[in-house]
């Protein structure tokens, strides 16, 4: 967890422009822009033409930031959320708290959601701050079963992003309502968590 957090606060040298940047991206998303130019935002962030591009080098590398920003607050509110007792409960409590910071603004979120298949200059790290929320949820693999426990802390975290990332993708074309988000995204994660929880596994030997 600590390591998540110091990477979160983790501030560079060019930091205070970047998130200015960042800043009035997200401004123009709200206000329906989403086919805002870089003049644009230069504009609106108060900085030169050339400053995004410097900082960024696209505008798909924006909205990766914008992402990351995202899953940045899912961490943060998963963090301080009341402690539960084991690791399948904390995974879907980290679902609801994921759907949650999607839904608040989710215009914003579907804005950014369509850029993310947009190749860029250099990769994001999207895919890295997923899959450090859910390896903080996961935690010490407390419930799960031990034979597996070592392969489940090893594959589950990136086999989840994929799963919420899934989700996302459907919602974001308009194939999911936004009431589905956290139902869908808890069926996929407690399938996933199927082979690995002892409760389930006990269950299931049952039948």
């Amino acid at each position: 967890m600590a390591r998540i957090k110091t990477d979160i606060a983790g501030v560079s040298r060019g930091e205070p422009v970047r998130q200015r940047v960042i800043d009035a991206a997200e401004r123009l998303l709200r206000e329906g822009r989403a086919d805002f130019s870089m003049r644009d935002l230069a504009a609106d962030a108060g900085v030169s033409f050339a400053t995004p591009f410097n900082h960024f080098g696209s505008k798909a590398a924006i909205m990766q930031a914008l992402s990351e920003r995202r899953i940045d607050e899912m961490t943060r509110r998963f963090a301080n959320s009341p402690i539960v007792p084991d690791a399948a409960s904390r995974v879907l409590l980290a679902v609801d708290v994921a759907a949650d910071v999607m839904l608040e603004e989710p215009d914003v979120s579907r804005a950014v959601m369509s850029w993310l298949g947009t190749p860029s200059a250099a990769p994001g790290r999207v895919w890295e701050r997923s899959t450090s929320l859910w390896r903080l949820a996961l935690g010490d693999g407390d419930g799960l079963d031990a034979a597996w426990r070592e392969e489940a802390l090893d594959r589950l975290p990136g086999q989840l992003a994929f799963a919420f990332r899934g989700v996302l993708s459907f919602w974001t074309a308009g194939e999911l309502a936004d009431d589905a988000i956290g139902p869908r995204a808890r069926e996929i994660v407690q399938t996933l968590l199927m082979g690995f929880t002892e409760r389930l596994l006990s269950k299931r030997a049952d039948i």
